[in-house]
């Protein structure tokens, strides 16, 4: 009987459990290329530019069987072709789309009497029913040695090539894309840990020394090429740099699946709030709606938001502190709602991973119930992580020649108002929330919340991956 392995965001041989389960019979490795979900709206071309280059560097260490079209036919022609056969992959927690190819696949193989063989990715847990055990559900996962690549033998199949592209456009304007593969993913890792990583804990805030000093490994973890057990390991083997650059990393890669698994748990969190009162109060915006368009395109005028999201557009990356704060001004200062803005970071982040984004993006617009509100400050912030402007003036270019101060407030020197006013749309923002938060039944409804998503390191009101001073200094508008 053939194992037919179906590769999705695992593009591994190393620590791949469906792999290692699969290796005792002839094994066919298939990907297959989903037009449908490439045309959804959080899909973007950076993101299958660097998706088609992991799994180009996967084809290059087995024969990799490369399909194009939906999911369910291909694997029904394989099964016609191949007789019976079983089918084997870790467990997907992605965003809706293929959380409903998923439920197809599983229709069909029970229709046709294919036993499919799921496995944990990360450290998820499918069918969790109480929150209080998932953490030692999580330490077991993680601490476990990762899994050997067997031996293999495969099945005879035609390979296919990887279509250049699912998209009927060309590239989507990204200047500075993330090198893709296994390779890339251990450089990264290794270099982090041998130096890069040194200054860590201080630099991941700023935009300016985030790029060199954080690991860089969030499309790699995304995609599979490195599994977060393998991170883990290698990190927890320390390096030239501090312990305590290296226990901030851990921390993170904790984080990370602590927030996939919120998703896990309730697919629908990608279009509900998981506070009920916040889901009432949303506010629909229209795709042509022009503070969504200016926010996007980086014209709001406040140029440290600006800058932000222009840096992001052309590079797809951008670090942890301020894309919560780009999310947090679309929320409250802009009032646009965070279905829509999440919509558009989703295709600018190339290491998109939904069961983080969509959890992170409730998180910074106040829809969990369960977290302090931070009502970032745009221009309080650039002063704080680009004091001289000199990020401003690498993105805004116009802005270079006024000196440090004015180049984040350029309108006192004479130059166009922002969209809004910071300060009154702040203002604002936190009596919208006060009027929400004082209704009786908020409090009862978030803890709720808490008992089915929050974690159980943190108290109720403090899930997130911040310490405490940065959960301070973040609330000040």
């Amino acid at each position: 009987m053939i194992g037919i392995v179906w590769f999705k965001r695992d593009l591994r041989l190393e620590d791949h459990a469906a792999l290692h389960a699969a290796a005792h019979g002839p094994v066919l490795p298939l990907y297959v290329v989903e037009p449908d979900y490439w045309r959804g709206a959080d899909a973007s071309w950076r993101q299958w530019a660097f998706t088609r280059g992991a799994v180009a560097d996967l084809a290059t260490r087995l024969p990799l069987v490369v399909r194009r079209g939906d999911a369910v036919a291909v694997l029904e022609a394989l099964r016609a072709r191949h007789g019976q056969v079983t089918l084997y992959s870790h467990e997907e927690t992605g965003n809706l789309w293929t959380y409903a190819r998923d439920r197809r696949v599983a229709a069909w193989a029970r229709a046709q009497g294919v036993a499919w063989h799921q496995f944990p990715q990360h450290g998820v847990w499918r069918g969790m029913r109480d929150r209080d055990r998932w953490s030692g559900f999580q330490a077991r996962l993680m601490q476990a040695v990762p899994i050997p690549v067997p031996a293999l033998c495969f099945a005879e199949e035609p390979l296919g090539l990887l279509p250049d592209s699912p998209f009927p456009w060309a590239e989507d304007g990204v200047i500075r894309p993330q090198p893709a593969g296994r390779a890339a993913a251990l450089g990264l890792l290794d270099g982090f840990l041998a130096g890069r990583g040194a200054d860590y804990r201080r630099g991941m805030s700023s935009p300016l020394t985030a790029g060199r000093v954080c690991s860089r490994l969030s499309p790699h973890l995304a995609l599979g090429t490195l599994s977060m057990r393998e991170a883990l390991a290698r990190a927890g083997q320390g390096g030239a740099i501090p312990a305590t650059a290296t226990a901030s990393l851990i921390s993170r890669l904790h984080w990370h699946c602590h927030f996939i698994q919120k998703l896990e748990s309730e697919p629908a969190l990608e279009c509900r709030a998981m506070h009920p009162l916040m889901e009432t109060a949303r506010r629909p915006t229209a795709p042509d709606d022009p503070l969504l368009a200016a926010w996007d395109e980086g014209r709001t005028g406040l140029p440290f938001l600006d800058a932000c999201m222009l840096s992001l557009r052309a590079t797809g990356w951008l670090n942890f502190r301020m894309r919560a704060m780009v999310m947090a001004v679309a929320s409250y200062h802009l009032g646009l709602d965070w279905q829509a803005a999440g919509q558009v970071l989703a295709r600018y982040f190339t290491d998109y991973e939904p069961g983080i984004h969509w959890p992170q993006v409730q998180m910074q617009s106040g829809a969990t119930g369960i977290n302090i509100p931070r009502i970032y400050n745009p221009v309080k912030q650039g002063l704080d992580q680009d004091p001289e402007g000199r990020f401003i003036a690498r993105w805004l270019p116009e802005l270079a020649a006024l000196p440090p101060a004015l180049r984040h407030t350029p309108w006192k020197a004479g130059g166009p108002a922002p969209v809004i006013d910071p300060a009154a749309a702040a203002r604002e923002a936190k009596a919208r929330l006060t009027a929400i938060r004082r209704d009786p039944q908020f409090e009862p409804l978030a803890r709720a919340v808490y008992q089915r998503h929050g974690s159980r390191a943190r108290s109720f009101r403090q899930d997130d991956p911040q310490p405490p001073p940065a959960r301070q200094m973040t609330l000040q508008i």
